[in-house]
């Protein structure tokens, strides 16, 4: 096909004609295409498989990393090793579309990449590429990591998003009426269109961001001297940045400046839209902010089979399907750890992007309080961990190594590597429980307990991201009680969850589950329903269009 004018290549529905091009770094759109790292990915995947779902005139730019974020392995002793290896992809096609940028005052070839919509049902997704033998190898580089530790390979991928996409989209001859900024690493497309058009008015009308960071010290800043040696500026002065941009120190706020730059802006919760109008109030020149709560794809993340048995009205099948979901991903587990679980035993899973505050260790702050969790043989339990720590974020390596030599003392407690869609889906069908406990309010979203309900898990959270517009307590999911936590420092605030965790899950999840099942069986039901209505990316699809991308 031609890649010249291109059309997005199936029938638009009227309501959705407007031309959008969305930025992300990651894309989790399917296993095999490894270009994610996590809850950002997975957001972005669902979005595009929804905006396919609704026939929406929408394109994705993205990156095409030639070794993903990194493969989760093992060493001898079971502890994590980050391995990097190359991927390749046959359903990819090659454009044909090359061009040149500026990145460190020096041309970079780029190549880009076309996944058509009829591979993994998504909207059309171009990813971009330096790994050409036409670039030297510092350049070639660029695309090899997501979330490169290098500063200088970071803002250089930076510029590739956004200058680059910028530069493919008009290579493609698409002419969208919005750009769509997912998290800010492509604001450098603002400087590529403010050259393009010679009018900053112009690049804020066209112009739309997501935020997904909740404080302001987690918004990624590099030296603004470093910047335009790189050529992030697109031929810019610093003084003419510092007058366009408004920032006068030596920190260039990415974040910052696509506030300031787009004609809207969105949280990604109704919690996270307060805390980020709150967190940048005292910034002047920074556009509105509203909210669209994230959600994932329904037709890609649920059980099919549990809803429909759940929609006859037959608790037969219905228990009968949980318990067989279990035992196929139990069988995973006992691959990775050769430990058999029992299907008919409460499953407690925690599984996400492993950091500092989303405390995957905290059932293990106090080992007395563990060791009786375990132990109970009148209400036993099971516990899976999995999820992948940044690759140099050390403390996040440590505390997943501490919990793998935990777990070795326990034949119900597992630790699993690999925790990408695939794995993620298993472990959501295997949990009766799915335990989400990050530091409020420091988790501006957070979806995995979404795609968890769709498979019959039954959520337990703090009070964080989406969990405020879900859990109605006992009804639908637990939720530990909101404290005063503003004024807690960090440790009270972490005894105070710890300790109504505790509580929560011996005085009504584990009484519940063993001896009132009935109950618990329309607490699934309940949070499977809540969530396919208001938690379907398809619901927030339609929400960029009416809320972000309207003109008014």
């Amino acid at each position: 096909m031609s890649f010249k004018s291109f059309k997005v290549p199936y029938e638009i529905s009227e309501q959705y004609n407007k031309k959008v091009a969305y930025f992300s770094m990651e894309f989790a759109i399917h296993q095999p295409l490894k270009i994610y790292s996590g809850g950002l990915g997975f957001l972005a995947g669902s979005h595009l498989r929804s905006a396919y779902e609704l026939r929406q005139n929408l394109i994705g730019i993205g990156m095409l990393w030639k070794y993903g974020y990194y493969d989760q392995a093992r060493n001898q002793d079971q502890t994590l090793e980050v391995t990097f290896m190359e991927k390749i992809y046959s359903f990819l096609e090659d454009t044909g579309i090359r061009y040149q940028i500026l990145i460190h005052e020096h041309p970079v070839w780029v190549k880009a990449f076309y996944l058509p919509p009829t591979v993994f049902n998504s909207a059309p997704l171009f990813l971009l590429s330096t790994d050409l033998p036409e670039n030297d190898y510092v350049s070639q580089t660029i695309t090899h990591r997501l979330y490169d530790a290098n500063v200088a390979t970071k803002v250089a991928q930076f510029i590739l998003l956004g200058v680059g996409g910028a530069k493919l989209i008009d290579e493609l001859g698409f002419q969208p009426d919005v750009y769509h900024l997912n998290e800010a690493h492509g604001i450098s497309s603002a400087f590529y269109l403010l050259n393009k058009w010679k009018s900053i008015d112009k690049v804020s009308e066209k112009l739309v961001f997501t935020t997904h960071t909740p404080e302001e010290a987690g918004n990624e800043k590099h030296d603004i001297y470093l910047c335009h040696k790189m050529s992030y500026f697109c031929g810019l002065s610093i003084d003419e940045v510092r007058r366009l941009t408004g920032i006068q120190d030596d920190q260039f706020n990415h974040s910052l400046t696509a506030l300031r730059f787009a004609r809207k802006a969105n949280g990604v919760s109704a919690l996270h839209g307060i805390v980020s109008r709150e967190m940048w109030k005292n910034h002047e020149g920074i556009c509105p902010i509203t909210h669209i709560t994230n959600a994932q794809n329904w037709r890609y993340w649920a059980d099919k089979q549990l809803y429909r048995a759940m929609e006859e009205g037959n608790d037969a099948v219905f228990d009968d399907r949980k318990k067989y979901l279990k035992k196929r991903a139990f069988e995973i587990v006992a691959d990775q750890t050769g430990k058999v679980m029992d299907p008919n035993v409460l499953t407690i899973v925690w599984a996400r992007r492993f950091a500092g505050y989303k405390r995957a260790d905290m059932l293990t702050y106090n080992m007395e309080w563990f060791e009786a969790l375990v132990s109970n043989s009148k209400y036993p339990v099971q516990i899976i961990w999995a999820g992948k720590p940044y690759p140099a974020d050390y403390p996040a390596i440590s505390e997943f190594n501490k919990l793998v030599h935990l777990s070795k003392n326990y034949k119900n407690v597992s630790v699993l590597v690999g925790y990408e869609l695939g794995l993620s889906k298993r472990l959501k069908q295997a949990a009766d429980i799915w335990l989400n406990n990050p530091r409020v309010p420091r988790e501006a979203s957070g979806t995995s307990g979404m795609t968890a309900a769709m498979n019959g898990a039954i959520n337990f959270s703090t009070d964080d991201g989406w969990i405020p517009e879900f859990i109605n307590h006992g009804n639908n999911g637990f939720v530990v009680p909101k404290a005063d936590y503003q004024n807690m420092k960090v440790h009270d605030q972490d005894d105070y969850d710890l300790k109504q965790v505790y509580d929560i899950l011996n005085q009504q999840i584990l009484p519940m589950y063993y001896e009132n099942f009935d109950t618990w069986r329309q607490i699934q039901k309940n949070g499977m329903r809540d969530v396919r209505f208001q938690f379907d990316s398809n619901r927030m699809a339609h929400e960029y269009y009416e809320i972000m991308y309207k003109e008014s």
